[in-house]
């Protein structure tokens, strides 16, 4: 008979995501995880299995937790205010972040999607949950008048400025935060909402927050 574990598997994990959360999956060694999470080797490898398989799990919590999270609460707002609503979050918590560390999401489609496949799924199928969100929203919002008509639907699933993979990760981007105070969440608010076009919204405040925390 199999002994009862003497951690908090849901402690543990959460533990480990902030640590490939903070560091990457290259940076992040077992030693790493172990002093992170308290527990030994051993247990890690049982509980989780190997690292890869424990950044795999770490990076499910991380949407579920986060992402998935957000669209959810956001789902249930009028579908301009989601929108809004949506990266408005996404500002204050990047802004109240002093770690940096960017975005969990992009940091894989940087540090580990380009060298394998099954990571490039997974955060492909993210994003399309993301892209799925922002055409629910702008539909919606067209059929009950509250978004304009000026633009296809489509068009807004994913403007210029949607975060991909990039030339250098989310956490060079955020830190360049570091050199000096940056805009505060009033004045991102005002850059962002210029325009009540959700094409233009989407847009602006993602390339705001481009390296801020889906």
């Amino acid at each position: 008979m199999a002994r009862p574990r003497e951690f908090d598997e849901g402690a543990v994990l959460d533990a480990a995501t902030r640590c490939f959360w903070a560091q990457g999956y290259e940076a992040t060694s077992v030693k790493d995880l172990v002093a992170r999470t308290g527990i030994t080797a051993a247990s890690l490898y049982n509980a989780f299995g190997d690292k890869r398989a424990i950044y795999q799990k770490a990076l499910d919590h991380y949407v579920e937790e986060s992402i998935a999270d957000r669209i959810r609460r956001c789902e249930e707002l009028p579908p301009l205010v989601a929108i809004e609503a949506f990266f408005d979050e996404i500002v204050k918590r990047s802004l109240t972040d002093r770690d940096r560390k960017g975005c969990m999401l992009v940091n894989a489609a940087l540090d580990v999607a380009p060298h394998d496949p099954e990571f490039r799924k997974v955060v492909a199928e993210v994003l399309r949950r993301i892209e799925a969100f922002f055409l629910k929203c702008v539909e919606t919002g067209q059929t009950d008048g509250t978004i304009t008509r000026s633009l296809r639907a489509e068009s807004a699933r994913r403007p210029d400025g949607y975060p991909r993979p990039r030339a250098r990760p989310a956490r060079a981007c955020v830190d360049r935060g570091r050199r000096g105070p940056g805009p505060g969440t009033a004045a991102l608010r005002r850059r962002a909402g210029q325009s009540m076009s959700p094409q233009d919204v989407i847009a602006r405040r993602v390339r705001l927050g481009c390296s801020e925390q889906f």
